[in-house]
């Protein structure tokens, strides 16, 4: 892979590249296949595709009863339908069970830009990591994606998939050593001074970030946590160890999600400074994804004053 291109569109790709391998892979939309590009895999596979229009909650009782049946049911509609209208029936009809279902919420984040405060979900890492026994997955880039989909197709058991609407730069298939594994972070770059945990889009940012504090004589280690629950708990010990200040970065809530889970961890078992870098308890507004990102404060240089502030915390 090489360029941008926005993971919503890598998963697209790849639900139809896997479609031959897993027969048991069924797709089920509720009215958005234009969006959140499940209209490949209806236009490959019309018999294993499932438009159940405007009915997200009936959408994911009837994927419930396709996982009972052997398939393995993939449900998409926005972030802000899944995690927020659909949130008692992923919980009670697919988690309660532990069926293997995955909910899939594309069009993640502030990012989604004009679509204004309605539909710029920042809850939905918090509120599915809340739910017992369900994964949550939020890959950085579209190589990374296209990994996410097969691994979860091997995963047996609940799990939320987000996906962002706007593109990306494609950087970790030219990472050395960099192996995809559900529950695992990676190391995308090593530091001594702080560490920045970052989840999806933000883990570009953080690239970013290093580069400026490198600049300044800053050493900046970057984790690319694809995987926000299970935690990669060993990872994040290790990392506050050695670098002694730890700042999490995620487009989506500081409350409840990856800087929750990391905050949580770390307070119980190597206190260090924490600072969160995300969405401040407040709703989105419209504007295009660069204008409202900007408003936001989720750029590398505002994420580089959240490190700055971290290496300042240090005793």
């Amino acid at each position: 892979m090489a360029g941008k291109i926005a993971t919503r569109a890598a998963y697209g790709k790849a639900l139809v590249d896997l479609a031959e391998k897993y027969p048991e892979l069924v797709v089920l939309d509720a009215d958005l296949a234009q969006a959140t590009q499940t209209k490949l895999f209806a236009a490959a596979c019309p018999a294993r595709f499932f438009d159940c229009g405007i009915a997200e909650n009936n959408m994911m009782g009837i994927a419930a009863g396709m996982s009972t049946c052997g398939l393995k049911p993939f449900t998409n509609t926005f972030a802000m339908f899944a995690a927020g209208r659909s949130y008692e029936q992923i919980r009670n009809s697919i988690a309660y069970p532990h069926l293997n279902v995955k909910v899939v919420g594309s069009h993640g984040g502030i990012s989604v830009g004009e679509d204004g405060a309605t539909h710029q979900c920042t809850e939905d890492l918090a509120l599915m990591r809340q739910i017992p026994g369900m994964m949550v997955v939020c890959p950085c880039d579209g190589n990374e994606m296209t990994q996410a989909v097969e691994a979860l197709l091997n995963y047996e058991g609940p799990a939320y998939l987000r996906l962002a609407r706007s593109a990306t730069e494609i950087f970790t298939d030219e990472l050395e050593g960099y192996r995809f594994e559900l529950g695992k972070g990676v190391t995308v770059a090593d530091g001594s001074a702080v560490t920045i945990i970052a989840t999806g889009i933000m883990v570009a940012m953080a690239r970013k970030a290093r580069e400026l504090l490198a600049a300044e004589g800053i050493s900046v280690r970057v984790i690319d946590m694809h995987t926000i629950k299970p935690l990669d708990t060993e990872l994040v010990l290790k990392a506050a160890r050695e670098t002694g200040a730890v700042v999490t970065s995620e487009e989506a809530s500081v409350l409840g999600g990856l800087g929750g889970a990391v905050a949580e961890y770390l307070a119980e078992n190597c206190p260090v400074p924490v600072v969160r870098h995300g969405v401040n308890d407040t709703f989105g507004r419209s504007g295009t994804a660069a204008a409202v990102l900007e408003h936001f404060g989720l750029t590398p240089e505002a994420l580089a004053d959240k490190c700055r502030r971290a290496v300042a915390m240090k005793p």
